[in-house]
Order: C-alpha cells, then structure tokens, then sequence
C-alpha cells in the first residue's frame, strides 16, 4: 500500500508548490491578482506540506523497518531526505511574505521562523549527515552519481537565500550582522560541496546511461543551486547594512554568469526531457524535479531585475515562471491521477529501488 513506501521524495511536491507561490511574488511585473495568485498558492503548500508530514509520521510509526532501509542501507532513497527540509524553508518564506494576508502579521513572522529553524538545522543535518553515510556506510558502486545527489547540499542554500528576509526581524547590531554571516557561511558550504559533486556527476552522466528514463527529470536539479545561490546572493545585498555596496557588486559579477549558465543547462536539460518523453518516458515523482528548480531561477532572476534595473531580466523572469507553471500543473496533474487510480501501489510506480525493494521512491535505479 501507499504509506508503506512513502518516503521523503513526496516533499517535491511541496517544494513545487511552495514556488510556484514564492515566485510568482517575486516577479518584477505589476499582473492583476498576482499576490492573491500566490496567496492561493502559498496556502496549498501549507495544505501539501500539512498532508505530507502527517503520511511520513504514520509511515515512521508503522514501517520503522522500510524508513531504516530507505535511510541507513540505501544511498539512492537516503539522499532524498534532502527534500524535507527545502519544503520546510520553501513554505516558512512563502509564510513571512504571503501569509500576512490570512494569518496576520504576527503570527506570520512567528510561523515563518520557526519553519526556517527547523527548515535550516534539518538541512545541515542532511548536508553533513548524508555525506558520511555515503562514505563510510553505504555501498556506493562506481558510475552510479546521478543529480539526484546534489539534493542534501542544495538544502542549506535555500535557508541561505531565505533567511535574509528574517534579518529586518531580528534587532539591530549582533544579532541582525549574525543572521547575515551565518546564511553567507550556508552559501559558501553549499556552493563549494556542489562544486566539489558536480564533475562526478558529470562523469556519469557522459560515460554512463542516466538509468532508468524516469530519472531523466532529475537533470533539471543542477538548476537548483545555479538559481537559489543567485536569489542569495541578491538577498544578502538587500539587508547587509554597511556592507551593502560590496554585496551588491558581487550579486552582479556573480549572479549574472551563473543566472547565464542555468540558462544554457535549462535548455540542454530540456531537450533531453523532450526526446525521454517523445520516446514514452512514463509519469514518476521525478517530474516533480521541473517545478523547484526552475523557480529558483524565476527568483533569481528577478532578484537582477530589481539590482539592475535591466528589462531583459524581467523578460527571462517571466518566461521561466510560465514553463514553471506549466511544468506544475502536469506534474500535479499526473500526481492526483496516480494517486486516484491507483492508491495502491501509487507510492511504487516509477520510484527509486532499495535492496529489498521496500523503500521505492523516485525510479528503479539499479545499484
């Protein structure tokens, strides 16, 4: 049944949810109903993250056996814990900017930091947690790197490139220049352990079939540190006080480059999705991997729009969030139809392989 396999890969689906409202508030264009739009949005993330947490907890309680597997013995189900904390931080920022509107202003920033608490110190959790695992006990066989990897050290980006929202919070002096440090110092970790990853899974992806097709969608998680480490950056400059100027300058000189290399990554990605799905790639939870990605690009994006000015990053903006609305609505689509269809096995249909073939999350991965 569902919840037997119900691992942390559905947290996706929070995460697409959460940024489909995130980043429709951050676009630089004045759109009627555009915050309702991402109200509308922000509380189904709420929904999403509530129905999910509850399914993990009864999954916890009554399958210890599959959550060990899917955690201690499993490389390609462990480094899926990474998604719980994203959509922690993903629904906590969405809370700070949006839930004003229906919580108040109080409770909103209350919510939104606690969320981004739990959200940050579960993904250093990850990021540290899961390396070790991966060196010291689980088998990892040469070739088998795929971008789902980068997923626990992308999560400490995403409490990078939210937490300067909290900074006005905070009062002034120690505290707000400590928030400001501590979310650069998430930056620099995530960053250089991405970089330290990516050639390693670049190799296999030239010398090695990324098998099965369903894990084709899982090339669009390179765009998840390109565009959350540009929308960071672009935050920093906005609270850093004295530092400021300098903040702003690098925002700039660096996120312009790297905003230029998603853009060409989104396009090789996105014809190899294109010849997966004309060659009948089937529905799996990696479709889920079009949604968050792309909208740290949509942020980052509009994040330069704001910084320069310059329309073309308003353009790039707005066309990236329509094919992240487009991707959503399949993926949701897809999604309710498997559920609805097939309760039964909907938690093993195109959902990554443990040994015992208990811990199904993403696709049959050999290992």
């Amino acid at each position: 049944m569902l919840i037997r396999t119900f691992g942390p890969n559905w947290y996706a689906s929070v995460m697409g949810t959460a940024i489909m409202a995130n980043a429709a508030n951050a676009l630089p264009v004045d759109v009627p109903g555009r915050r309702a739009f991402a109200v509308v949005f922000w509380a189904l993330s709420v929904a999403a993250l509530l129905a999910v947490a509850a399914a993990r907890a009864v999954h916890l309680t009554r399958h210890r056996d599959v959550a060990a597997e899917q955690l201690w013995r499993n490389p390609a189900t462990a480094v899926f814990y990474g998604c719980p904390p994203m959509a922690l931080l993903a629904v906590g920022y969405g809370t700070l900017l949006l839930g004003p509107d229906v919580l108040g202003a109080r409770a909103a920033v209350v919510a939104a930091a606690a969320l981004w608490t739990a959200g940050t110190l579960y993904a250093l959790a990850v990021a540290a947690g899961l390396p070790y695992l991966m060196l010291t006990g689980h088998e990892i066989r040469p070739g088998s790197a795929d971008p789902t990897w980068l997923l626990p050290l992308v999560a400490p980006m995403v409490a990078a490139a939210t937490g300067p929202a909290l900074v006005p919070y905070l009062p002034a002096g120690q505290a707000r220049t400590t928030m400001l440090f501590g979310c650069q110092a998430m930056f620099g970790a995530s960053l250089l352990a991405t970089l330290v990853l990516l050639p390693v899974v670049w190799s296999r992806l030239l010398h090695h079939e990324l098998a099965p097709v369903t894990l084709t969608p899982a090339l669009f998680l390179v765009l998840g540190p390109l565009g959350q480490s540009v929308t960071a950056a672009v935050q920093f400059a906005g609270v850093a006080g004295p530092y400021a100027p300098a903040l702003r300058v690098f925002a700039v000189l660096y996120g312009v480059p790297v905003m230029g290399f998603a853009l060409l990554w989104l396009v090789t990605a996105a014809a190899v999705n294109v010849r997966a799905l004309r060659r009948g790639m089937p529905f799996a939870m990696t479709w889920w991997a079009w949604t968050f990605p792309v909208g740290t690009c949509v942020t980052g994006a509009a994040g330069l729009a704001r910084l320069t000015g310059l329309t073309v990053f308003t353009v790039v903006a707005a066309v990236l969030y329509l094919l992240l609305a487009a991707a959503w609505t399949v993926a949701a689509a897809r999604t309710v139809r498997l559920i609805a269809r097939r309760p039964a096995d909907a938690g093993g249909k195109g959902m990554v392989a443990s040994r015992s073939r208990a811990g199904n999350m993403l696709a049959d991965v050999p290992r």
